[in-house]
């Protein structure tokens, strides 16, 4: 069932006053149901590419494509009311040039009834940052650890260590700041760094695996539900731990149709009455 948008549904100018004040909540969602009990509890909800490993079981971002993207956006768009949606740009439907980066931002926005999509990068990607805003679409950046540069960072290390590397990351999230994006997601970045880069720039940082200091979090929500298997990550931290449950109904049920108790007569149609 679709739910109305109306204008209880948190804005872009409103996360982006969060700045330094209350913390910012955001999940990932990718399906309807999900996206329909988290909404709300959250401030945003970030569809993240992440579900092409979470849901495709994918190895890395890399594949997810467009039309992916757009399908699970409009899925959560539809599902809520009250969080802001933010939609990740996949990998390579940006990086070319602003032109290339606004016609696949422009329809995320139109198919998905988005409030705002989200891209990857630092210096780099000011331009095209500054493009967007330009011609009405906001956009949350993200630097740090950028899961679609993986081949190029050689792996899902924690950025920032190295000197040289650490003021690459705040020299981006300076220039994206202010290129015009709301918000930036601060990924796998080391605490001193996270910090500094959320004191240098006047919008919120929302942090995975990065620092308390950040004007809010997120995280993966299969990770918060315990269904990323035996994957725990260090930066998450698992409210419930579903997959053990799933699993023992899966099997409950399983049992129950091998033995003739599944379905039983409150579980079929047409039956008639036994007559005295």
């Amino acid at each position: 069932m679709s739910v109305a948008r109306h204008n209880a549904r948190i804005t872009i100018p409103q996360l982006l006053a969060r700045k330094g004040g209350d913390p910012v909540a955001v999940l990932t969602a990718y399906t309807a149901p999900v996206a329909r009990l988290i909404d709300p509890y959250v401030d945003a909800i970030l569809v993240g590419d992440s579900l092409g490993m979470v849901i495709y079981g994918l190895p890395s971002t890399l594949a997810v494509t467009l039309d992916m993207m757009i399908a699970h956006g409009r899925a959560v768009v539809t599902s809520t009311a009250h969080a802001a949606v933010i939609v990740d740009m996949p990998f390579g439907s940006y990086q070319a040039s602003p032109a290339q980066a606004f016609t696949a931002a422009a329809r995320i926005m139109a198919e998905t009834g988005c409030d705002a999509v989200k891209l990857e990068g630092g210096v780099e990607m000011a331009e095209t940052i500054s493009f967007l805003v330009a011609r009405g679409i906001p956009v949350m950046g993200h630097v740090g650890l950028t899961p679609q540069a993986v081949n190029k960072l050689g792996g899902y290390q924690a950025r920032g260590r190295d000197p040289k590397e650490a003021d690459r990351i705040i020299e981006g999230a300076i220039a994206i700041a202010a290129a015009g994006a709301f918000s930036m997601v601060v990924e796998g970045t080391i605490d001193p760094v996270s910090r500094a880069v959320t004191e240098a720039v006047p919008v919120p940082t929302i942090g995975i695996g990065a620092s308390a200091a950040c004007d809010g979090q997120v995280l993966v929500i299969d990770d918060v539900l315990g269904l990323s298997g035996d994957f725990r990550p260090k930066l998450a931290r698992c409210y419930v731990d579903l997959g053990p449950m799933i699993a023992q109904a899966a099997q409950s049920y399983a049992a129950d149709v091998k033995a003739h108790r599944f379905p039983g007569p409150e579980n079929v149609y047409g039956l008639s009455k036994t007559r005295a």
